[in-house]
């Protein structure tokens, strides 16, 4: 898997990570999800280079101009709730793209340390021979990940698996790269040393579903 972790140079990712992090500015729900959904857009032009093109030639006023123009199918899948910020920022710049979502939740067995991924919803169109980027702003065990990617298998083969996620853990990209295709990418604006005993990001920056759009009551 080739990873694209944008912490490794210097961007203006770093102000969007550095509000997404901070316990005060993180107050500010709509800083919240506007940053999430920014870095969503910067990482939608990188990943645009990574695509194929074909040439087309554009009618304009005063003539024509020959130019290059995307030519894979396109299939944005985000895991609610905590992706659709990650997810508006994407669309914004692969306006043409098709869209899946999925629900999958952290479900506390017993044993509070053991945790089960739950998938209750999926939509999603028919993936063979597209690109698909799968979106879930924490990658953390990589347990959601690989919940979703087996959930969309019956939905097609896509020719091209992308994932794109705004802080990870290293256990949790080590995870994700031994189960993914191997020509996947990731792309992602920071990577954490460690998981804590709940399996959350450490330093990480809290849980961003609620951060974007509220707490929400706990499944049981």
């Amino acid at each position: 898997m080739k990873v694209h972790d944008f912490s490794h140079q210097n961007s203006i990712i770093n102000q969007f990570m550095a509000e997404l992090r901070d316990v005060n500015t993180q107050k500010d729900m709509m800083r919240f999800r506007k940053n999430i959904e920014r870095i969503g857009e910067i990482f939608g032009y990188e990943l645009s280079k990574t695509l194929s093109y074909k040439p087309e030639t554009i009618t304009t006023p005063l003539g024509t101009k020959d130019i290059n123009l995307p030519l894979d199918e396109l299939v944005l899948c985000s895991v609610l709730r905590a992706g659709l910020p990650l997810h508006k920022g994407l669309l914004n710049v692969f306006d043409k793209s098709e869209n899946g979502f999925i629900s999958a939740y952290r479900k506390h067995k017993n044993n509070k340390k053991s945790i089960e991924i739950v998938v209750e919803y999926l939509a999603a169109p028919n993936l063979d021979n597209k690109t698909l980027l799968l979106i879930d702003p924490m990658l953390a065990t990589g347990k959601t990940l690989e919940n979703v990617f087996n959930a969309l298998k019956n939905h097609g083969n896509p020719k091209r698996i992308h994932i794109v996620s705004v802080i990870g853990s290293k256990p949790g990209v080590a995870y994700v790269n031994s189960i993914f295709p191997k020509d996947t990418q990731l792309w992602i604006a920071s990577i954490d040393n460690t998981l804590d005993q709940d399996a959350h990001i450490v330093p990480g920056l809290g849980d961003a579903g609620d951060l974007s759009f509220g707490l929400k009551l706990k499944k049981i």
